[in-house]
């Protein structure tokens, strides 16, 4: 009987052990870093916060809380503190408004999104970017919803804001100013639908279909646009 878990991590040396493991690389450590203060240094309030368990894995999240470290010396201007997982899980909960930017490692980031996204209404709120040293990927973080699909009422705002994060980051990766200036067409458009409640899905309290709501934003982008072309 093969125990392994294959490509998992994971190995069962008989039926009441189970040992799991974690890859941790100093690459992968600094390149996410990297990209979480470039983010935290656009970004009004310019602070990021690294969440790690280092006090226990010490040399896996020891390894990425250094290359945070270093990285930090290169963004100055940024405000850089750090916390343990698990202080950081019950700080979000019961002062959200003190985080701007968090970095941290992966199983522990997919618990966090969570989290967030339960904070600030439901998954249909949590945005995602997949990002490599060349390329970059938007997706949502909730993954599909095959319970509600053909009904028309998923919530469209993570699926828009995560095209909207990848718009932001061609303008900050390749200095494209277009790209910039769609992003910013996008958040604006969006928080003037959701702050005006009239276009809203069932999950954030509204009547209004997906189709309707993503009308809705896309009009408030094409009012943005027109009304900047005026002011030109």
């Amino acid at each position: 009987m093969d125990r392994h878990g294959g490509g998992t991590g994971e190995y069962r040396p008989n039926d009441e052990i189970s040992i799991g493991s974690r890859i941790i690389t100093r690459k992968g450590s600094r390149r996410v870093a990297l990209e979480a203060f470039e983010i935290a240094e656009t970004r009004e309030r310019k602070k990021l916060t690294a969440a790690h368990k280092e006090g226990v894995y010490r040399l896996t999240c020891g390894m990425f809380a250094e290359e945070c470290r270093k990285v930090a010396e290169a963004f100055p201007h940024v405000e850089y503190n750090e916390l343990n997982i698990d202080t950081i899980a019950a700080e979000l909960v019961m002062h959200p408004g003190d985080f701007d930017v968090v970095v941290t490692t992966n199983q522990f980031g997919d618990i966090l999104t969570d989290l967030g996204a339960g904070l600030v209404g439901g998954l249909g709120l949590a945005p995602g970017l997949c990002v490599g040293e060349n390329q970059a990927m938007s997706q949502a973080t909730h993954g599909s919803a095959p319970d509600i699909s053909g009904q028309n009422i998923a919530n469209a705002y993570a699926m828009i804001m995560s095209g909207q994060m990848l718009y932001e980051w061609l303008g900050r990766k390749h200095n494209e100013p277009k790209a910039s200036k769609a992003a910013e067409f996008i958040d604006v458009a969006i928080e003037k639908v959701i702050s005006d409640a009239k276009s809203l899905t069932r999950d954030l309290g509204g009547t209004a279909s997906t189709q309707e709501m993503g009308d809705a934003i896309s009009e408030a982008i094409m009012n943005g646009q027109i009304f900047v072309s005026q002011e030109i």
